[in-house]
């Protein structure tokens, strides 16, 4: 609980501390384009009104916190009611119709008038009402999708489809207003074509509504169909299978939304072309609703205060499971959903001061999180009676010390600033990718203007994101990953670490910072092998940071990656060049091509001798006991890349002989590096298939059996000529 409340604050803070953009009226849109899609005018509804879009994100997090469906699922069927099938079929052989069998297998059969005293057969009977649980669980966990396939695996696509029915319609193809676009929402441009939903949801609705109220329709789905389409009506049926209090609270955020959602669409619906037909066409219309702006404001006022005084309801609501209404975390969360956490801190200080939670066995982990909460809303500037923090921080304080946490009683009566630090950090990181780099540079000024150390946020924030990153992604170990040309896009946790660098990139102060965590994020790419986003991060750096000397160890380090993306791209120019031959070329354009791919061989050749030579990332003075970690990353890196560079040059001179035929030659020498002892490159080859020494001397033999091509048998003559 303690956890899903913490969950709830982070998704709320977020909504109200980060600056909401502009959104046009749907009655914008509607003048602009009568023809906008539904779906689109829920989206403006939605963010014309704060206290929607809030609501819209505590019923996002009450289906993600919501009990898993999975231990609900009835498995698959094997048929269509099969075992009632067999009966009537049996019955029909012998004469004799199955007692209390239906006689039709349509799936209105069972509750169709005259017919109460028949149903299923006893199997079907059970898999259909574990089916409905199974798809009111999912419904309740906000899983559409998932309750859609549900029903194609009980063969059941009717209510599939009906389920389906609660998708507003959309068509982008259509809808021209300004969208946010992100990885998920880009979708092909003959998709964008495609029209999604239902284009008659008020039918739907109603038809919904009167589902959930008949009598001959089993608890369970009524409550289904009263959750598909929640509404004053149907508001019984699905109070009536609400058993915990967050199953109360979605209950009444479901209603809220639904009922603000149609009163939005009604109030525009005679603009609408997909609720008014070619009416909205006319210009009467317009002129209808231009006087109807102050009545829809005034009802939207009316409906903030009815959810208002139903969610302060919910504060003594009675409950059947788990945890009851007045349990601290319940009252917490109920607070922070109406914005007044400052009344819910000052009445836990006068309750501590009272000593009403003292012999509670929850009174450790309940003052440490009331703690933690001041100290949160003090570093996102919300308001605080400084008066209930110094009273639940004393409480606290004395909570550490009888459990001996010397330390942490240090850092709370003492390093206080440094706490402040470390929470704000902990709300910038809680922006992940949300943010773009613009809003994440106005967000770490915003620390400078509460009396933070911004160096310091900047550095925390960034060390809190690899942090975060690190824990979702593998860690870099196990076998050498192979190099491929085409790498998969980066994944969020990916994406993630690569933008955690743009905290410390935007003061010059935390360059030396950058430097350091820069080197750490292109270990582990290098490490996984993911050289192209290795190569995006690399970019993505201010030049400053290459002319960087303190530390040595990370200068020399970053300078040498910089180095490593020179060589791969020049291997990769000359392979671009030799893409280029064409068999029409002229003698001119033949010449011309053939200078510059000699060129960017030898250029290459140079570059990857060099690295070669040059003790890369990994130095004769570096040992073990300096950096055990950093170590084994750097040696992974060798044992990835050398062979790699060096099997890459070999083949593209040994390719190119027929075109420059003392490329064979460069080859040839190319084995003397690899087994100088000075350079010891052959420690950085493994007993991996495709990494062994091995492989590479295969690659030679075949170089020197291409050298006896043009006759004699001296494999060696090539190296004199």
């Amino acid at each position: 609980m303690e956890s899903d409340t913490w969950a709830l604050l982070q998704a709320l803070m977020s909504l109200r501390k980060t600056a909401r953009l502009e959104y046009p009226h749907p009655r914008e849109l509607l003048a602009a384009n009568p023809y906008t899609p539904p779906a689109t005018l829920a989206q403006s509804i939605m963010h014309s009104s704060p206290l929607l879009s809030e609501l819209v994100v505590v019923r996002e997090w009450l289906h993600d916190s919501a009990p898993s469906p999975a231990a609900l699922d009835p498995g698959a069927t094997n048929g269509y009611w099969r075992f009632t099938r067999n009966a009537l079929l049996q019955g029909k052989r012998t004469g004799r119709m199955g007692a209390g069998l239906v006689t039709e297998l349509d799936p209105d059969a069972v509750n169709r008038d005259g017919v109460e005293e028949k149903g299923l057969a006893p199997d079907d009977a059970a898999y259909e009402k574990a089916v409905l649980q199974a798809l009111y669980a999912h419904v309740r966990a906000g899983q559409l999708e998932e309750a859609v396939e549900l029903c194609r695996k009980a063969n059941q696509p009717w209510r599939a489809a009906s389920i389906r029915g609660a998708l507003l319609f959309q068509w982008r193809a259509i809808a021209n207003e300004p969208r946010e676009v992100d990885a998920m929402d880009d979708e092909d441009a003959a998709d964008s074509h495609q029209w999604r939903g239902n284009v008659r949801r008020r039918l739907w609705k109603k038809v919904c509504s009167q589902a959930a109220a008949s009598s001959s329709l089993s608890p369970t789905e009524r409550a289904l169909y009263a959750a598909l389409a929640p509404s004053p009506q149907t508001a019984l049926a699905l109070k009536s299978v609400a058993r915990t209090w967050e199953d109360h609270l979605w209950t009444l955020v479901s209603l809220a939304c639904e009922e603000r959602l149609s009163a939005g669409l009604a109030a525009i619906e005679r603009e609408c072309f997909w609720e008014n037909g070619l009416g909205a066409l006319e210009g009467g219309s317009a002129a209808i609703a231009a006087g109807m702006d102050a009545q829809e404001e005034a009802g939207v006022e009316e409906w903030e205060q009815e959810v208002i005084q139903a969610l302060e309801g919910l504060s003594n609501v009675a409950v059947a499971e788990g945890a009851s209404a007045d349990n601290p975390y319940h009252v917490s969360q109920l607070h922070i959903i109406l914005d007044r956490t400052d009344a819910l801190l000052e009445a836990f200080a006068s309750e501590l001061q009272e000593g009403t939670h003292v012999s509670s066995p929850e009174y450790t982990s309940m003052t440490r999180f009331f703690a933690h909460l001041c100290l949160f809303l003090q570093m996102i500037d919300m308001p605080v009676s400084p008066y209930a923090t110094q009273v639940i921080l004393e409480s606290y304080l004395q909570v550490l010390e009888q459990a001996g946490q010397r330390e942490l009683i240090a850092m709370y009566a003492g390093a206080l600033g440094d706490n402040a630090v470390e929470r704000y950090a902990l709300f910038l990181t809680s922006l992940e990718l949300s943010a773009d780099i613009n809003e994440r540079r106005l967000a770490l000024t915003r620390a400078r203007e509460h009396g933070l150390d911004i160096e310091r946020v900047a550095v925390v924030t960034a060390e809190r994101t690899i942090e975060k990153a690190f824990t979702i992604l593998p860690p870099a170990k196990g076998p050498l990953p192979f190099i491929t040309a085409m790498e998969p896009p980066p994944s969020e946790p990916e994406w993630l670490l690569v933008r955690s660098i743009e905290w410390t990139t935007f003061l010059e102060t935390t360059y030396d910072t950058a430097l350091e965590q820069a080197n750490v994020i292109l270990r582990y790419f290098l490490g996984h092998g993911r050289v192209q986003i290795a190569k995006t991060l690399l970019d993505m750096l201010p030049p400053e940071l290459g002319t960087l000397r303190e530390p040595e160890e990370e200068a020399t380090e970053y300078m040498h990656y910089r180095q490593f993306f020179a060589v791969w791209d020049a291997l990769a120019r000359v392979v671009e060049c030799e893409a280029l031959e064409q068999p029409q070329m002229n003698k001119d354009t033949r010449a011309a091509w053939l200078s510059d791919y000699k060129t960017l061989i030898e250029q290459a050749r140079e570059q990857v001798v060099k690295l070669l030579t040059t003790d890369w990332l990994v130095s004769d003075a570096e040992t073990r006991a300096a950096n055990a970690k950093r170590f084994r990353d750097l040696v992974r890196i060798r044992q990835i890349y050398i062979p790699e560079l060096i099997i890459r040059l070999h083949s593209i001179l040994v390719n190119s002989r027929n075109r420059v035929p003392e490329n064979l030659k460069h080859a040839l020498l190319l084995v003397n590096i690899v087994a100088d002892s000075r350079y010891r490159l052959y420690d950085d080859y493994s007993s991996q298939p495709g990494r062994r020494l091995g492989d590479y001397l295969g690659a030679v033999r075949q170089a020197v059996l291409a050298g006896l091509e043009g006759g004699g048998s001296d494999p060696f003559r090539i190296l004199t000529v």
